[in-house]
C-alpha cells in the first residue's frame, strides 16, 4: 500500500480519479497476481506505418502513455513502447497519392519510396508523420521499428516456437475466427527474393536447423484485388529479417520479446487480439497483456476515419486550429464508445479545455467530489501531469475569430491584441503570453481556411428568452451606438422579468459559445450589427 500515492477524496477515488488511474490499479493488481516483477511495467501502441496518421492511431497513443503516467504515479517504473508496423505490406494505395506507387503493392512499406522525397522510404515518411504529432503533445515514448526489431534478430526465439507450432496455431485461428488459412501455410511471410514482394508469397516448410523458411511466391488477394506472384521458389532466413509473422502471431511475439503488460486495441482488430492471446499463453506461455478495448472516431457520415480511403484527420490538421492539450482532451475524457468529429468541433473543444481549467483552478465549483475528482484529474493528464501554476488567459474562441476576420490585412495580430486590451482580457499595458499569441494563431488559421465554418451552440430558448431577443433584434436594426446597446439588454431583459446577468449569458451562449466574454455592446458593433442580427434570428429557428 506504501506503493500506492494516491490523492483520495473518498475510497471510490483512486490515484487522480480518472479511468486511468483505475487501469494502472487493475494493471498492478494483476501483476501481483501473475507473481511476476514489478521492476517495470511496460505498454505499448502501435504505429501504423502504411497511410497517413488519423485522429484514432494518435488516441491509442495518447491512452497508453496517459496509463503509462498512471502507472508510475503509483509508484512504478513505466516506459510506453511505439512499435512501428514498418515491415507490413503496402495493401492499398492511400487516396490522393500518386497513381505509382501501385506498382508497390505488396511491398513491404520500409522498402517504397518515399512519394515525397523527405524520408528514407514510403513507411519511414508515414512513421514520421504520428511521431512529430506526439512529440508536439509532449508524449513520451521509445520508438521500435519492425524493420529494425527483425533484423537485430530480437524475435528469434519467439518466432522458432510459433513456426515449430504452426499446427496449434492453425487450430486457434480456426477456432477463434473461423480461417482454416493457417492449417496449410505458416503464419510467416518471407519476402520475394526475387519480387520484393511480401503478401505474395506462401511460407509452408520451416527448417529450424538451418533457421529458414522455405516459400513460393504464389500470389495473394489483398483488398479484393488479386496481386501476381513471381514464381521463384526461395528460402527466408528468418533470423536477418527477410520476413514477418503474420498479425495472426506476431503481436504474441512481440508482447512476450518486450515483456509488454498493457496494449489497448480498436473493435475492428479484436478477432487479431483474440487470437494472439491464445497464443501469448498457450505457445509461447507467457500471459498476454492486460487489454482495454476502444471504439473508432467516425466523420459525420458515419464512416470510420481511415486511413486508406481519403477521409483522413491528421493530428496535423487539428494542431493547426488548436493546442496540443485540446487534441489530449478530446482523445482522454472517454475511452469507450463511437464518436462522430471533424474539424468544426476543434474551437468547441478549445473552449471546454478552458472549462476543465477553470474548475482545476476552482473558478467553477463542482459539487460532486468524485466528479471534480475526475475532471481536475483529466486536466491533469492533458499535461502529463504537470500542470501549469496558474490559468491562462480565457479568450473564446469565436471571438478571436471574428477578430481576425475583421481585422485589417497585415496587421491582423496587432489588431487583434489591441481589441482583447479594449475588451479587458488584457491590461492597457499588459504583453500577451506566449499562449495567447498561440491562440490568436488558431483563430487566423481558422479565419483563412475555414471563413463561414464556425459552430454555434444551441441554446434552449424560454419564451420570455425568445421575445426578449426579437426585441433586441428590432433595436440593433436602427441603433449604432455600443453604449447605448449594452444598456438597451439591460432594460429589455428587466422588462421581460428575465435576471439581467442570465440574459447576458443566453446572449455570450448564442454570439460566442461560452457564458461570458466582453462588453457586449462594444462587441456587437466590432462584430457588425447585421451579422449579430442574422445569428440571434438562427437561435430562434
Amino acid at each position: 500500500l506504501a506503493k500506492f500515492q494516491c490523492v483520495e477524496m473518498s475510497r471510490e477515488i483512486i490515484g487522480h480519479g480518472t479511468w486511468y488511474d483505475k487501469m494502472a490499479a487493475r494493471i498492478i493488481e494483476r501483476e501481483r497476481k501473475l507473481g511476476r516483477s514489478l521492476d517495470m511495467i511496460r505498454t505499448e501502441m502501435g504505429v501504423g506505418a502504411s497511410g497517413f496518421p488519423h485522429i484514432g492511431s494518435f488516441a491509442d497513443g495518447a491512452r497508453a502513455y496517459a496509463v503509462t503516467l498512471a502507472i508510475r504515479e503509483q509508484g512504478y517504473n513505466s516506459e510506453l513502447i511505439a512499435f512501428s508496423d514498418d515491415k507490413d505490406g503496402l495493401r492499398k494505395v492511400p487516396a490522393g497519392l500518386p497513381k505509382w506507387l501501385e506498382k508497390y503493392l505488396g511491398y513491404p512499406v520500409t522498402d517504397i519510396p518515399d512519394p515525397f522525397k523527405c524520408h528514407e522510404s514510403f513507411g519511414h515518411h508515414m512513421s514520421a508523420l504520428l511521431r512529430e504529432a506526439y512529440d508536439k503533445c509532449g508524449i513520451e515514448y521509445k520508438f521500435m521499428s519492425a524493420k529494425e526489431v527483425y533484423e537485430r534478430g530480437m524475435l528469434n526465439k519467439e518466432i522458432e516456437e510459433i513456426l515449430a507450432n504452426a499446427k496449434k496455431v492453425g487450430e486457434i485461428v480456426k477456432e477463434e475466427v473461423g480461417q482454416e488459412k493457417y492449417l496449410e501455410v505458416l503464419p510467416y511471410f518471407a519476402v520475394c527474393e526475387n519480387c520484393g514482394r511480401i503478401y505474395t508469397t506462401r511460407a509452408y516448410e520451416f527448417l529450424p536447423k538451418e533457421r529458414k523458411v522455405l516459400y513460393v511466391c504464389e500470389g495473394m488477394e489483398v483488398k479484393g484485388k488479386w496481386l501476381e506472384g513471381c514464381g521463384h521458389r526461395g528460402e527466408a532466413d528468418y533470423t536477418k529479417g527477410e520476413g514477418k509473422l503474420s498479425w495472426k502471431g506476431e503481436f504474441a511475439a512481440r508482447w512476450k520479446a518486450l515483456d509488454i503488460r498493457f496494449e489497448a486495441y480498436g473493435k475492428d482488430i479484436a478477432d487479431s487480439v483474440r487470437v494472439n492471446d491464445r497464443i501469448c499463453q498457450e505457445i509461447l506461455g507467457f500471459p498476454p497483456p492486460m487489454h482495454a478495448r476502444y471504439e473508432m472516431f467516425l466523420d459525420k457520415s458515419g464512416r470510420k476515419i481511415s486511413k486508406s480511403t481519403g477521409n483522413v484527420f491528421t493530428p496535423q490538421v487539428w494542431l493547426r486550429y488548436g493546442s496540443p492539450q485540446s487534441l489530449l482532451l478530446l482523445t482522454l475524457k472517454r475511452f469507450v464508445g463511437t464518436r462522430t468529429l471533424d474539424v468544426t468541433d476543434i474551437p468547441q473543444y478549445m473552449m471546454e479545455f478552458d472549462e476543465l481549467e477553470d474548475i482545476y483552478f476552482g473558478r467553477k465549483k463542482i459539487a460532486d467530489e468524485k466528479e471534480k475528482a475526475k475532471l481536475t484529474g483529466l486536466y491533469k493528464y492533458c499535461w502529463h501531469l504537470k500542470p501549469p501554476k496558474k490559468p491562462s488567459i480565457h479568450v473564446p474562441y469565436n471571438l478571436l475569430v471574428y477578430l481576425a476576420k475583421i481585422a485589417p490585412k497585415g496587421k491582423e495580430k496587432e489588431f487583434i491584441i489591441e481589441k482583447l486590451r479594449d475588451y479587458r482580457y488584457l491590461g492597457r499595458d499588459e504583453k500577451p503570453t506566449e499562449d495567447l499569441l498561440k491562440r490568436i494563431e488558431y483563430a487566423q488559421n481558422w479565419a483563412t481556411d475555414y471563413e463561414k465554418e464556425i459552430k454555434e451552440t444551441t441554446v434552449r430558448l424560454s419564451e420570455k428568452e425568445k421575445k426578449a431577443i426579437n426585441e433586441l433584434i428590432e433595436f440593433l436594426k436602427t441603433e449604432d451606438s455600443a453604449e447605448k446597446i449594452q444598456n438597451a439588454i439591460f432594460q429589455i431583459a428587466r422588462k421581460h422579468e428575465i435576471k439581467p446577468s442570465n440574459f447576458f449569458k443566453v446572449l455570450y451562449l448564442i454570439l460566442l459559445g461560452t457564458q461570458k466574454g466582453p462588453r457586449l455592446g462594444p462587441y456587437i458593433i466590432a462584430m457588425g450589427r447585421e451579422n449579430v442580427i442574422q445569428a440571434l434570428k438562427r437561435a430562434l429557428e
